[in-house]
C-alpha cells in the first residue's frame, strides 16, 4: 500500500455527482421494496436541494437530520449538501430538552424529521430558528404507526420537492467549508458539535477508498473516477461490484462516512430498520452482500442467533469491526461463520471524522489479534507521556494517543478552549490511552477518560451523575461501568440517600430512562451509606468497581 496519497480539491457535492456519472442505472440504496439507481439518488438530491434554495436556504445554513436510516436518509442528506448547507445529525430518539439545545446550538433553519419523531422535534423546535419542518414519509425501514402531521406548518418531502429541477444548483462550496456538525459527549459529557469540514471527508473517504478498496479518487477538475493502486492484489471491495447491508445508524460518523466511501465506490446499500440478527443474516444471503461493518456487540448478537446456520454467507468477502474493542473468541467465530470473509477491527473518533486505523482489507495483509491495525495512508499516531504530552514513548509502552492526518478536523462548534484542549497544529489529542508495537499495530488499552461504550455506543457517566443529582431524595451519587461481554459496558449507579429520605432503585432507572436515550439508561442502582472519596474529596472510581457484582 502507498504511505501517500493525493487529495483531490473536491467537495461532498462533487462525490455524489461522480459517483452517479460512474455508476448510472445501479442501483445505490435498497430500502424494502423501494430502490433508487445511482443516478435516481443524485437527481432526487437535486431536486431537494432545489427546494431548500427556494425555501431560503443558502449557503452556510445548518439542515437538521433528525432521522432513523431509510431510503429518505441519502436523498436528505446529500441534497441539503447540494444546498450549499450543513448538514447537523441527530438521533431521533433524542428527548426534546436535548433536541432543542442541538437546534439552539446550530441555529439549524430547517429540519427532516420522520412521523414517528415528530411530536419531539415539534417540542423541541419552541424558541429556535427553524423556520421549515419536512417529514419523510415511512418506509420498509423506517415504518410509523403515526400519521403524517398536518396543520403544524409541517411539509411531507415528496409534496416539498415536487415540481423542482433534477439539476443541481449552483452553489459555491470549497473545502474549507463545513459539511457536518457531528455531536459528540466529549470526555466530559458536555455534547459538542464537532466542525467536520468538507475536505475532511474527502480525505477520510480517499484514505477508506485506497484501505479497503486499493484504489485512487482521481480529480479532473470538478470530476473524479476511481483508479486502481498498481500491484495491489484485488481488495475485497471491488468497485462497481460491492454489496453492503447497513445497520449502524447513519447519524452516527461510523455509518454515514462508511456511507460516503460506499458509494464512491459504486456499493449496493441495504438498508434493514431496526437491527435483529434474524433480518440481518436473511438479507446478507438475498442480497448476497460482500462487506458489512458493525459494532462488536452485533457480531455477539449475530454469533448466539439460532439461525446463524441456517444462511448461506459464503458472498460477504469482508467484515469490519468499529465502535469498541472486540475480544478474540468474537473474531474466531465470525471468521467460521463467514468462510470467505477477512475480518478487520478498525479505531476511529468523531474528531477524526471517523477512521483513524484498520489494517488493509487485501488478502493476505497482516493481522493482528488484539490490534485495531495500522495508522491509514497519511495518518500518523503517536503515543506520547501521559498528561504533559510531548514525550514520545517507545513501542509496547502505554500512553495517550495523538493523531495526525488530513482527517483530523477543525475542533468543536463554538467551544474555544475545549478545541485548543486537543487540537493543536493539526494534532488530534484522543485521550485515549494505548500503544504502538515493533510493527507500528495500534493496540487501544484503556477508554478515553471515564467514557463507557454500550454496544457501540458512547455512555458518559458525568452526564448520568448530573441527572441523578436533580433528583430531590439523592445527595451524592457516581456511575461507573460494568464490564458485560455481550455489549460491553453498562452504567451502574452509586447513590448515597438524602438523610430520612427512602429510595426505590426501580422508581430511580425509571426517572432516568424517562430523560435519556435508550442506551444509556442505568441498568442497576446500588443504594450505599457514603462513597469512598481520596484525601481531596475526589471520588474513588477504582474502589466502587471492586464492589460490582
Amino acid at each position: 500500500m502507498p504511505t501517500s496519497i493525493d487529495y483531490p480539491d473536491l467537495t461532498l457535492p462533487d462525490l455524489n455527482a461522480a459517483a452517479a456519472r460512474l455508476y448510472g442505472d445501479r442501483v445505490a440504496v435498497i430500502d424494502g421494496d423501494e430502490r433508487l439507481t445511482f443516478t435516481q439518488l443524485h437527481e432526487q438530491a437535486a431536486a431537494f436541494a432545489n427546494a431548500l434554495r427556494a425555501a431560503g436556504v443558502r449557503e452556510g445554513d445548518v439542515v437538521q437530520l433528525h432521522l432513523a436510516n431509510s431510503i429518505w436518509f441519502p436523498i436528505s442528506y446529500f441534497g441539503a449538501l447540494l444546498a450549499g448547507a450543513a448538514v447537523s445529525l441527530s438521533n431521533p430518539l433524542e428527548p426534546a430538552p436535548g433536541l432543542r439545545r442541538q437546534l439552539r446550538d446550530t441555529d439549524a433553519t430547517a429540519v427532516v424529521t420522520h412521523p414517528a419523531h415528530a411530536a419531539s422535534l415539534r417540542e423541541a423546535r419552541t424558541g429556535t430558528s427553524v423556520r421549515t419542518v419536512l417529514v419523510a414519509p415511512p418506509s420498509s425501514c423506517a415504518p410509523s404507526h403515526e400519521p403524517m402531521p398536518v396543520g403544524d406548518g409541517s411539509v411531507p418531502v415528496p409534496e416539498f420537492v415536487a415540481g423542482h429541477s433534477a439539476v443541481p444548483p449552483a452553489v459555491t462550496v470549497t473545502g474549507e467549508d463545513v459539511a457536518h456538525l457531528a455531536y459528540t459527549g466529549g470526555t466530559t459529557g458536555v455534547s459538542k458539535g464537532v466542525r467536520v469540514l468538507h475536505r475532511n471527508v474527502v480525505a477520510n473517504t480517499a484514505q477508506m477508498t485506497a484501505w479497503r478498496a486499493a484504489h485512487l479518487i482521481i480529480a479532473d477538475g470538478r470530476e473524479c473516477q476511481l483508479r486502481a493502486i498498481d500491484g495491489v492484489p484485488e481488495p475485497c471491495v471491488r468497485p462497481g461490484d460491492a454489496v453492503s447491508v447497513v445497520v449502524s445508524p447513519l447519524f452516527h460518523a461510523h455509518a454515514l462516512i462508511n456511507m460516503n466511501f460506499l458509494l464512491m465506490c459504486g456499493t449496493t446499500l441495504v438498508l434493514t430498520g431496526r437491527f435483529s440478527p434474524e433480518r440481518l443474516l436473511e438479507s446478507i444471503e438475498r442480497h448476497r452482500a460482500t462487506y458489512i461493518t458493525g459494532s462488536p456487540a452485533m457480531w455477539h448478537q449475530i454469533l448466539d442467533c439460532p439461525a446463524l446456520e441456517n444462511h448461506d454467507l459464503s458472498s460477504t468477502l469482508a467484515l469490519s469491526s468499529g465502535a469498541a474493542p472486540i475480544d478474540q473468541a468474537t473474531l474466531e467465530g465470525l471468521q467460521a461463520a463467514f468462510p470467505s470473509a477477512v475480518v478487520s477491527e478498525g479505531y476511529g473518533l468523531t474528531e477524526a471524522t471517523c477512521l483513524v486505523t484498520a489494517s488493509p482489507l487485501l488478502r493476505g495483509a497482516k493481522r493482528k489479534i488484539g490490534s485495531v491495525g495500522l495508522p491509514v495512508v497519511d495518518t500518523v499516531v503517536e503515543v506520547r507521556a501521559p498528561g504533559e504530552g510531548t514525550s514520545l514513548l517507545p513501542p509496547n509502552e502505554v500512553g495517550e494517543l495523538w493523531v495526525h492526518g488530513p482527517q483530523v478536523t477543525s475542533g468543536y462548534l463554538d467551544h474555544p478552549e475545549a478545541t485548543a484542549e486537543q487540537f493543536a497544529d493539526g494534532w488530534l489529542r484522543t485521550g485515549d490511552l494505548g500503544y504502538r508495537d515493533e510493527d507500528g499495530f495500534v493496540f487501544i488499552a484503556d477508554r478515553a477518560k471515564e467514557m463507557l461504550i454500550y454496544k457501540g455506543y458512547n455512555v458518559y457517566p458525568r452526564e448520568l451523575e448530573e441527572l441523578l443529582h436533580t433528583h430531590p431524595d439523592i445527595s451524592s451519587v457516581a456511575v461507573v461501568g460494568r464490564s458485560v461481554p455481550s455489549v460491553g459496558e453498562e452504567p451502574v449507579a452509586f447513590v448515597v440517600p438524602r438523610c430520612g429520605a427512602v429510595l426505590d432503585t426501580d422508581q430511580l432507572k425509571a426517572f432516568v430512562a424517562e430523560r435519556v436515550l435508550p442506551y444509556k439508561k442505568i441498568r442497576d442502582i446500588e443504594i450505599v451509606d457514603a462513597l469512598p472519596t481520596s484525601a481531596a474529596g475526589k471520588i474513588q472510581k477504582a474502589e466502587l468497581r471492586k464492589l460490582l457484582k
